[in-house]
């Protein structure tokens, strides 16, 4: 595989010329934008409607405050939801919602928080510098590099998210979307153990409905047998859709047929050392650190704005007892050497 992309050069934008008003109203290529054009229906046009409608919607709501009106936060959700306005609509209210349930666990969405800094610094993850041949950035994650004896599910949950939020500030990463990987190598039941199986119900549950991101794919390698217990439980969790983007690989030579090496780390099968690419990612972050701070400042006053899907809850999941006896269940059967 070949027409990899190096994001080298600041803002970490593609080196293609930028042509006429898709720089000036998208900040991204023609190349991009006919990407756009072709998966989510975007045009000048329909931008700038949605825009004008969602901005108009969030000044006469009196559930939420202090919500970012520029145009790159609002377009990562209507470009979720390829401009569906109402979709979007529900989409912001489920983000800040989930942002105001799961406070305990992604407070103070700092990199430079010491216990935050160490474990990127330790590799347990990061996006590679390099997009695939779709343009997409791929994000890379090690379980073993996650010591539970010095971090806690608050440490993984707020990576994780400052990782997302900061992607999401890149109009490329809107539109082309993300490539997940997880090494799974060196799994424990500690790892397991540092979660409550509510929240982690509740974050499978509602993660995908909650975060605007356009998830690709996901690869999985290195999986203890006992560790597909848990697979098994989240995928009950999440959408077709996403069921049919995870695939699982034996082998690192496998992960390779699957995902060009090129974007990988050299220590799961490409070239570019990990510590390399976790320094280039630290340049992003802090370029956007005071932009992914800002976003604390955003509240959800009610939930009675969210529609669920099915009646049962506000964000728009059910919290079954079958669900939870399905993870929890997952969760008694890990036992990894």
């Amino acid at each position: 595989m070949t027409t990899t992309r190096v994001i080298l050069n600041f803002p970490w934008t593609s080196n293609e010329k930028l042509k006429g008003d898709f720089f000036q109203d998208t900040g991204v290529t023609d190349a991009v934008m006919k990407i756009a054009r072709k998966e989510l229906r975007e045009d000048k046009a329909i931008r700038e409607q949605s825009l004008e409608q969602l901005r108009d919607w969030l000044q006469k709501n009196g559930d939420v405050e202090g919500v970012r009106t520029d145009d790159l936060f609002l377009l990562r959700f209507l470009r979720t939801k390829k401009f569906s306005v109402p979709m979007a609509q529900q989409m912001i209210l489920k983000y800040l919602n989930f942002r105001k349930v799961f406070t305990h666990l992604i407070h103070t969405l700092d990199f430079m928080s010491p216990s935050v800094l160490k474990l990127l610094n330790g590799g347990y993850i990061f996006p590679s510098p390099i997009r695939d041949k779709h343009g997409r950035r791929v994000i890379v994650g090690f379980a073993n590099h996650f010591n539970p004896a010095e971090h806690n599910s608050s440490d993984m949950a707020r990576l994780h998210f400052i990782t997302y939020e900061t992607l999401m500030e890149d109009p490329e990463n809107q539109i082309c979307g993300l490539v997940h990987i997880g090494d799974f190598k060196g799994i424990s039941t500690a790892h397991v153990a540092c979660w409550n199986p509510t929240d982690f119900l509740r974050i499978m549950k509602w993660g995908e409905q909650s975060i605007p991101m356009r998830n690709k794919e996901v690869h999985l390698v290195n999986v203890p047998s006992t560790v597909k217990y848990i697979i098994e439980g989240a995928k009950s969790m999440v959408s077709k859709k996403m069921k049919e983007r995870l695939q699982v690989h034996v082998t690192v030579p496998d992960l390779c047929r699957k995902v060009d090496p090129a974007c990988l780390p050299k220590e799961l099968g490409g070239t570019m050392p990990m510590a390399e690419m976790i320094e280039l990612w630290k340049m992003e972050l802090a370029a956007k650190r005071n932009l992914v701070l800002s976003s604390a400042n955003m509240r959800i006053l009610s939930d009675r704005g969210i529609v669920s899907r099915n009646g049962t809850d506000r964000n728009n999941n059910s919290n079954s007892s079958l669900g939870m006896e399905t993870i929890t269940g997952s969760f008694r059967k890990l036992e990894v050497d």
